[in-house]
C-alpha cells in the first residue's frame, strides 16, 4: 500500500512538473512574441520635431506615411515660441535624444544646433543639386521650400507711387507711425536683423533701427500679427514673410507683397529655406534619413509651392504655381548663414536694450 501511494505521488509530481514546464514555456513564448512585436513596432516609426506651421507640414508627413508605411510621430511648436522652443528642447535632450530629425522653418537656430553638437551629418539624395546658399557645406543640414522676408503694404492706404521699394525707405517721414515688425527674439525677424548686421555692419544697422523707432516703429509678437495689422489698416507697412502675405492674398485682403531692394545697387531680399537635419544618436536613424530624402524632393517642394504657404522650390525644375516666383529670379541678400548666426546675439541684445524698451 505504501508503495502504491508512493507511486501515485511520483506520478502526480511528474504531472505537476510537466504543467510547470509547459507554463514556463508558454510564458517565454508570449514574452518573445511581445518583445518582437514591440521591437518591430518601434523600429517602424520616426520622431520628427517640426517648427513649420502644422497646417502646411501635416499633409507632407501624412503623405510620407502613406508612401512608406513608416509611422510619423510629430511634435510641433507654437506660434509664440517659433523655432526657439524646439531648439532649446533638442539641446536639453542632447544626452538622450527623443527626436530623430528636426524640420526647422529657418536656418539660424539650425546652425546653433550644429554648434551645440546636436546634429549628425547626412547628405540627402538631392544634396548636390542645391545652391550652396541653401545647404551646409559639411552636410549637417539641407534646405528646401524657401520663404523670403518681404514688405506687406495696405493698398487702400498707400498707392503705387508712395509704396516703399527698399528697407531704408521706411525711415522716411511719409511712413511715420505706419511700420510694424515682429519681435526679433522669436522667428525669422531675428535672422533678418542679424543678416543686416552682417551686411551693413553694426553702426549702420543700429542707426537704421533707431531711426525706425524714432519714426514710430510698432513691435508685435509674431509675423502673423504684423500681417493682421496691415490687413486691418491700423498700420500701412509691415516686415514679414511671404507665407504670411500669401495667406492674406488668398483671402483677397487689400494688400500687396513687395520683395525689397531688388534694383541694381540695392542689397537684395533675405531668402530663408526650411531646413532638415538628422539628430545625433537618433533611435530611428534609417527612417529619419528616408524622411529627409522625402523632404528634399521635387514632390515635397511642389506640394509646399502649391499650398497656402506658397514656398519657393530650391531644386531646379520643380513644378510651381504662377504666383510663386523662381528663386533664381530674386536677388538674394548675399550673406552666408554662418555670418548671420554670428551676428544673432549682438542683434538681439541691441534690440532688447534700445528698441524694445
Amino acid at each position: 500500500m505504501d508503495s502504491v501511494c508512493m507511486l501515485n505521488t511520483m506520478n502526480q509530481g511528474k504531472k505537476l512538473g510537466l504543467k510547470l514546464f509547459y507554463l514556463v514555456l508558454a510564458t517565454f513564448a508570449l514574452l518573445a512574441i511581445f518583445t518582437f512585436s514591440s521591437f518591430t513596432t518601434s523600429q517602424n516609426e520616426v520622431v520628427v520635431y517640426v517648427s513649420h506651421d502644422q497646417d502646411y507640414a501635416q499633409p507632407i508627413l501624412e503623405a510620407f506615411e502613406k508612401d512608406t508605411g513608416i509611422k510619423v510621430k510629430a511634435v510641433f511648436d507654437t506660434e509664440a515660441s517659433k523655432t526657439v522652443g524646439l531648439t532649446n528642447r533638442l539641446i536639453a535632450e542632447k544626452n538622450n535624444p527623443q527626436a530623430d530629425l528636426f524640420w526647422n522653418n529657418e536656418v539660424v537656430r539650425t546652425i546653433q544646433l550644429k554648434k551645440e553638437g546636436i546634429l549628425d551629418v547626412y547628405r540627402p539624395r538631392n544634396y548636390d543639386k542645391l545652391n550652396s546658399l541653401y545647404k551646409d557645406s559639411e552636410g549637417y543640414w539641407t534646405g528646401f521650400a524657401a520663404r523670403a522676408r518681404v514688405l506687406i503694404v495696405n493698398t487702400d492706404l498707400l498707392d503705387k507711387t508712395n509704396r516703399p521699394g527698399s528697407l531704408e525707405d521706411l525711415t522716411k517721414p511719409l511712413f511715420a507711425g505706419q511700420v510694424t515688425l515682429a519681435d526679433p527674439r522669436f522667428g525669422t525677424t531675428g535672422s533678418h536683423v542679424a543678416a543686416l548686421y552682417a551686411l551693413w555692419g553694426k553702426e549702420k544697422t543700429e542707426n537704421f533701427f533707431k531711426a525706425l523707432k524714432k519714426n514710430g516703429l510698432d513691435i508685435v509678437s509674431s509675423n502673423g500679427q504684423t500681417r493682421d495689422k496691415v490687413v486691418a489698416g491700423t498700420k500701412r507697412i509691415g516686415f514679414t514673410d511671404t507665407d504670411d502675405v500669401n495667406d492674406a492674398l488668398i483671402k483677397k485682403d487689400p494688400v500687396v507683397m513687395i520683395y525689397p531692394d531688388q534694383k541694381d545697387g540695392q542689397v537684395g531680399t533675405l531668402v530663408i529655406p526650411n531646413t532638415a537635419m538628422l539628430i545625433k544618436g537618433a533611435k530611428h536613424a534609417d527612417n529619419a534619413k528616408k524622411l529627409i530624402d522625402y523632404l528634399i524632393s521635387d514632390k515635397t517642394e511642389s506640394a509646399l509651392a502649391f499650398a497656402k504657404s506658397a514656398q519657393m522650390p530650391l531644386l531646379p525644375g520643380v513644378d510651381r504655381p504662377g504666383n510663386v516666383p523662381s528663386v533664381s529670379s530674386i536677388k538674394p541678400l548675399a550673406v552666408g548663414w554662418e555670418e548671420i548666426y554670428k551676428n544673432l546675439k549682438p542683434a538681439i541684445s541691441f534690440f532688447e536694450k534700445n528698441i524694445l524698451q
